[in-house]
């Protein structure tokens, strides 16, 4: 998996994006596929997703779920 590029996540930007969830894992987190095949961790706590959905992710947290 890979972490964080420098000082920029695509999961810790400003504004929501969509991003698919590719493993659920322990503790309500999951890594999911930012583009390009480069995974980042965050949180599905929030939401009932599950591997292969779409969810909006924010501050790495999952805060919607938009496609299943």
């Amino acid at each position: 998996m890979s972490g964080c590029t420098g000082d920029h996540c695509v999961t810790c930007a400003d504004e929501a994006v969509p991003v698919v969830v590719a493993r659920l894992l322990a503790d309500g987190l999951a890594d999911v596929d930012v583009g390009g095949g480069r995974l980042e961790r965050v949180s599905v706590a929030l939401v009932d997703a599950g591997v292969g959905d779409t969810v909006l992710v924010h501050a790495k947290e999952a805060i919607g779920v938009v496609a299943t």
